[in-house]
């Protein structure tokens, strides 16, 4: 394969990369409301997920997707299609929630003529339910059915039950004293940390792929000069802001500021790849094996583990990144002087001046 074909290739496959390191972003695209009162009004409609803070969270209009409001009162009166995640002084629901309702608060109310398709999880000092429900599972003082109450599932419940007539549980009713005292919320941060790294691994499998003598080197020359490589990493990373402000201070530096900031955030990740590669070459040269997929693999894998250490995890993160951006931009900076250097290119340079 040519410099030429293996240089397009590179290309297509970073501007790939890019598109699939968006993703994360565009799953977790989602509106954000904070103010003293947050209102979607009646007639309003929010498409997608809607995360409210403040000191009154009120929904009389439409969230399509899922509610997340923290806030002093959280009031529902309106169409909640995805689930609610309320953390309150007070959460009142009165209208209608298609999903399943997570509140923690000091009063949790589901008012008569409101519903909630799903499972209520609540903790609170009372709860109280005069509406329908798919199925409740509650810890609190008082625990209390009104006389319009429907329960569709099961009732799990840890506090004093009161039971109003008319009331009606179409389950179990089950006394649990080892409810959970909070809403149960997914944890997905092992989703975003596997998708991080099989991203990562896809890179880093092109890099060897389509610059497998340059990777190499880079591997060599971050291994023999460590703290070369790391201080030209430092020197990277708080000169890439200085050159960015200089570009912006003008209007037409402004485009090529924010040319400069993508190419050296998209460097900044190839670095980041190339230090966890880095950490793979020295511990298989421990072994005395060479092997530059696996090293990759390896390397990735270590990083990946080792930042999630208390304390100390994030200094190692940091660590190998600039390891890597000074090797990248160092092993770049070398070659550059050598070839302005060959006694070849000021030849041909002196040819092409004129008399």
């Amino acid at each position: 394969m040519n410099d030429e074909r293996r240089s397009r290739y590179l290309a297509v496959a970073l501007a790939l990369i890019a598109v699939l390191a968006t993703v994360p972003g565009i799953v977790a695209a989602q509106e954000t409301r904070t103010g003293g009162t947050v209102v979607v009004g009646e007639g309003e409609t929010v498409d997608g997920d809607l995360t409210a803070s403040g000191g009154n969270v009120i929904v009389r209009g439409t969230v399509t997707g899922d509610l997340s409001a923290f806030s002093g009162n959280v009031i529902i009166e309106g169409e909640v299609g995805g689930d609610v995640s309320a953390f309150a002084g007070n959460v009142r629901i009165a209208g209608d929630v298609g999903g399943d309702v997570s509140a923690f608060g000091g009063t949790v109310v589901v008012e008569e003529n409101a519903s909630v398709g799903g499972q209520l999880a609540a903790a609170a000092g009372t709860v109280t339910i005069d509406g329908t429900v798919g199925s409740a599972e509650v810890a609190a003082d008082t625990v209390a059915l009104g006389s319009t109450a429907v329960v569709e599932g099961d009732l799990r419940y840890d506090g004093n039950l009161t039971a109003a007539e008319g009331s009606a549980v179409r389950g179990e009713t089950v006394r649990d004293d080892d409810i959970s005292p909070g809403p149960q919320v997914p944890n997905f941060e092992w989703a975003g940390t596997v998708f991080g790294f099989l991203v990562n691994l896809l890179l880093g499998a092109i890099l060897l792929f389509v610059l497998p003598t340059f990777s190499t080197r880079l591997g060599e020359y971050g291994v023999d000069n460590p703290l070369r490589a790391g201080g030209i990493g430092v020197l990277a990373l708080v000169a890439a802001p200085v050159l960015f402000l200089l570009f912006a201070i003008t209007i037409v530096g402004i485009p090529i500021a924010l040319a400069w900031l993508f190419l050296f955030l998209l460097l900044a990740w190839i670095g980041s790849v190339y230090g966890a590669f880095l950490v793979g070459v020295v511990l298989l040269s421990a072994a005395d094996v060479r092997n530059r997929w696996l090293a990759l693999v390896l390397g990735l894998v270590v990083v990946a583990v080792a930042t999630q250490a208390p304390y100390v995890g994030g200094l190692i993160g940091l660590l190998v990144f600039l390891l890597g951006l000074g090797s990248l931009f160092g092993l770049v900076a070398g070659d550059y002087r050598r070839r302005r250097g060959r006694p070849g290119a000021r030849a041909s340079s002196a040819v092409s001046e004129p008399p």
